[in-house]
C-alpha cells in the first residue's frame, strides 16, 4: 500500500500546484514574486545556480550535474559561465543557439536530457512557478497581454522588461472573449513537461523527403477552414509544432547538422529576433532556448558549406570532449554498471580502474614536454603527484593541445566490452584481466578503428595490463603486512625522528640503554632509496621534510602518514620490499604448508574485508601475483 500512498500525495501536490486566476491576480504575483516573469535563459541559469556548488577533486563542480557528469568539469563550468550566466542576464550570447559538439558518448546528450528533467522538476517549485494565458496551446506569457506603448510604464512600475508580441490565436481571443479587457483574461499555473509537451520540445531529423515543416511550426487545420472561412484565422490553425510547445522552456535540436537547411532556417530569426513564422500570420514571438547537439565531423562539414554562414553566426559552440580523468571515467563505469540488472555480479576492485587507463590513454595526445610521456601525462591530469612536476605544467600540458579528447575509445565501447565479460564467463566474478582480454579482442570487432589506431590501442591495453601489474602486487603485499597502518606509521615515526637528529646535527637516544647515538644513516637511506633520492639529494629531500613538519606545525596540524606523498610513496615501498620473498614463497607454492597455508588464508579474508574482493577474486589475486614474482 506504501505505493498507492505515494501516488495520492503526488496527486494531492498536482491539486495544490494548481492555480487560476484573473489577469489582474496574476499581476499581484508578479509584483510579488517578479522572477516567475523571468526568461527560459534565466529559468535555466536559476535552476542550475539553485542546486548549489561544491568542489571535487579540487575542481568546482555545480550540483545540479552532480552525479551523472564525471570528469567534465571544467565543460560544464564553461557552459554555465559563458553561455547560461550571460544568457540569463540578456546579453546577446541569448540570441545563439547552443550546440554541444563532441566525439560520440561524450556525455552531450545526458547534459541536455538532465536540463529538461531539472526544468521539469524546478517548474514544481516557487522558485520556477511558469504562469501561461488559459487555453493557449502556446502557453504563452501572460505579460504580452500589455500594450506596447505601455510597457515602458509598465517597466518603471514592476522593474520587469516585456518581450514579444501577443500571438495572432490570442489577440482574437481577446478581442472576441474579454471584449478586449486584458484583467479578465484568465491566467494558469502550468507544469514542464516533456511528455505532455509543455515548454520543452524536441526535434530529431528523419527522411527529408517525409518530414514536414509543420512538425516544427504547425499546421494548418482543413477541417476547421468550412467553420472559419479562411486559413488565415487563426482558429483553424493547429500550434502545436515543438517550435510552438516549447515556447517558456527549451526546445532541443537532436542531431541538428543533419536536418535539412529549410527546418534550420526558420532558427534564424528565432534566435535573433524571438520569433519565427508560421502559416499566413504575422511573426510568432517565443522565448526558448534552443539547445542542439552534434559531433564534430557534422560541424566541421557544417561550417565549409558557404551557404550555412548566416546560421553559423548565430551558434555558440561549447566543445564536450571526452573525460581525461581515470578516476572519473571509472565512475562513469561504475554508474552504467549499476544502472544494469547485472549490478550483482562481483566486479574485483582496480577491474574498471585498468579498463579506464586503457580509455584515457587512447585519448591523449604525445607532449612535447620534456619528461612527459603518456602515462605520466595521465597520472598528472588524474591528480596524482609526479616526480619534477607540478601543478603548472599540468595547466600547460592542458593548453597544449586545445582538442584533446576529442577523439579515442568512447564509453559505450568499454561497458559493451565489459558487459560481454560478464555474460560470458561462468562464475559470477570478473577481474581485470577479464575485461583488458574482452578488450583487446573487441578490437578486431569495432567498426570505426583505422590499423594505424589499431595497433597504438593494442600498445595501450599492454600498458594498462603493466599498470595493473603494479596495483597487483601492492595490493597483495599490503594485505601481507599485519597492521599495516600502524606499521608504516612506526617506521614512518622512527624515520623523522632521525632526519630531526640529522638536520639539526644532534643525537638519538636508544629507548633501551639510554645511551646517545648517531642518527641511523642506513635507516634513512634504504627508505629514501625507494623513491630514487641519490646521496647527492638527501638533504634536500630531508629539509624539505623538516620544512613541511614546521608548516604543519605552524597551522595547528599534525604531519601524519598522510602528508606527504613522496614520504609516504618511499614508506610503503620499503615495507613492500621487506616483505617480497614472504609474499613469493607463499602466493607461489602448488602445495604450501600449513604456515603458509594459513597466511594464505589470512590474506585472503583481509583482501576481502579490507578490499572489497570476494574469495574468488581474491585467491584469482595471489595466484596472478604469484606468477608474476616468479618471473
Amino acid at each position: 500500500m506504501d505505493i498507492l500512498n505515494k501516488v495520492k500525495s503526488h496527486r494531492e501536490e498536482e491539486k495544490r500546484l494548481n492555480w487560476e486566476g484573473t489577469f489582474a491576480e496574476y499581476l499581484e504575483i508578479v509584483k510579488q514574486r517578479p522572477e516567475v516573469a523571468q526568461t527560459a535563459h534565466s529559468r535555466v541559469y536559476n535552476m542550475i545556480i539553485s542546486s548549489g556548488l561544491s568542489e571535487r577533486d579540487g575542481k568546482r563542480m555545480y550540483d545540479f550535474f552532480g552525479e551523472e557528469i564525471f570528469g567534465l568539469e571544467d565543460s560544464i563550468e564553461r557552459l554555465v559561465e559563458e553561455y547560461f550566466h550571460p544568457a540569463a542576464k540578456r546579453l546577446d550570447v541569448r540570441k545563439r543557439i547552443l550546440l554541444l559538439m563532441g566525439p560520440v558518448s561524450g556525455g552531450k546528450s545526458t547534459i541536455v536530457t538532465m536540463l529538461k528533467r531539472g526544468l521539469e522538476r524546478y517548474s514544481r517549485t516557487d522558485a520556477g512557478a511558469v504562469y501561461a494565458i488559459k487555453g493557449c496551446p502556446m502557453h504563452e506569457d501572460p505579460l504580452h497581454l500589455i500594450p506596447k506603448h505601455l510597457r515602458e510604464d509598465f517597466s518603471n512600475e514592476y522593474g520587469i522588461r516585456i518581450e514579444g508580441s501577443l500571438s495572432p490565436l490570442n489577440s482574437m481571443r481577446l478581442e472576441k472573449e474579454y471584449d478586449g479587457r486584458i484583467e479578465d483574461v484568465k491566467v494558469e499555473r502550468i507544469i514542464l513537461s516533456e511528455d505532455k509537451r509543455v515548454g520543452i520540445g524536441t526535434f530529431s531529423p528523419s527522411d527529408p523527403k517525409s518530414q514536414d515543416i509543420a512538425d516544427l511550426t504547425g499546421s494548418i487545420d482543413f477541417s476547421t477552414i468550412a467553420e472559419f472561412g479562411s486559413e488565415s484565422d487563426p482558429r483553424a490553425y493547429r500550434f502545436d509544432g515543438e517550435l510552438n510547445k516549447a515556447n517558456r522552456g527549451m526546445m532541443e535540436f537532436q542531431e541538428m547538422l543533419k536536418c535539412d537547411e529549410k527546418f534550420l532556417w526558420h532558427l534564424l530569426s528565432l534566435t535573433q529576433e524571438g520569433n519565427f513564422k508560421a502559416g499566413r500570420f504575422a511573426l510568432i514571438s517565443a522565448d526558448e532556448l534552443i539547445v542542439a547537439h552534434t559531433n564534430e565531423a557534422e560541424y566541421r562539414s557544417f561550417i565549409s558549406n558557404k551557404k550555412n554562414e548566416a546560421l553559423h553566426s548565430r551558434i555558440i559552440v561549447m566543445p564536450v570532449p571526452y573525460n581525461l580523468r581515470v578516476s572519473q571515467e571509472e565512475r562513469i563505469y561504475k554508474k552504467m554498471i549499476n544502472e544494469s540488472d547485472m549490478a550483482h555480479v562481483h566486479i574485483a576492485p582496480h577491474a574498471l580502474r585498468v579498463a579506464a587507463i586503457f580509455s584515457i590513454l587512447t585519448r591523449l595526445s604525445d607532449s612535447n614536454k620534456q619528461g612527459i610521456d603518456l602515462v605520466k601525462k595521465m597520472r598528472l591530469y588524474d591528480g596524482d603527484s609526479v616526480e619534477g612536476f607540478n601543478q603548472i605544467d599540468v595547466d600547460e600540458l592542458m593548453k597544449e593541445f586545445p582538442n584533446e579528447g576529442m577523439n579515442g575509445i568512447d564509453p559505450r565501447y568499454v561497458i559493451n566490452r565489459i558487459s560481454s565479460t560478464i555474460i560470458r564467463k561462468d562464475v559470477p566474478a570478473i577481474n581485470a584481466l577479464d575485461v583488458l582480454r574482452s578488450l583487446k579482442e573487441g578490437l578486431d570487432q569495432h567498426p570505426s578503428i583505422s590499423e594505424e589506431d589499431r595497433e597504438n590501442y593494442m600498445n595501450y591495453i599492454s600498458v594498462a595490463r603493466k599498470e595493473y601489474d603494479e596495483i597487483a602486487k601492492k595490493e597483495v603485499q599490503k594485505a601481507f603486512v599485519y597492521s599495516y597502518e600502524e606499521s608504516a606509521k612506526t617506521l614512518m615515526n622512527n624515520y623523522l625522528d632521525n632526519v630531526e637528529a640529522f638536520c639539526n646535527k644532534n643525537k638519538l637516544q636508544d629507548p633501551l640503554t639510554g645511551e646517545e647515538m648517531q642518527p641511523d644513516e642506513k635507516l634513512m637511506r634504504s627508505i629514501e632509496e625507494q623513491i630514487g633520492i641519490s646521496e647527492n639529494a638527501k638533504k634536500a629531500f630531508r629539509e624539505e621534510i623538516l620544512i613541511r613538519i614546521s608548516a604543519y606545525a605552524r597551522k595547528g596540524k599534525r604531519f601524519d602518514y598522510n602528508s606527504h606523498d613522496r614520504l609516504r610513496e618511499a614508506i610503503q615501498k620499503k615495507l613492500f620490499a621487506d616483505l617480497k620473498d614472504v609474499v613469493k614463497i607463499t602466493t607461489s607454492s602448488q602445495t604450501p604448508d600449513e604456515s603458509q597455508l594459513k597466511k594464505i588464508n589470512e590474506v585472503v579474508a583481509r583482501l576481502i574485508d579490507e578490499y572489497g574482493y570476494n574469495s574468488i577474486s581474491a585467491n584469482e589475486l595471489l595466484r596472478y601475483v604469484g606468477s608474476l614474482l616468479n618471473r
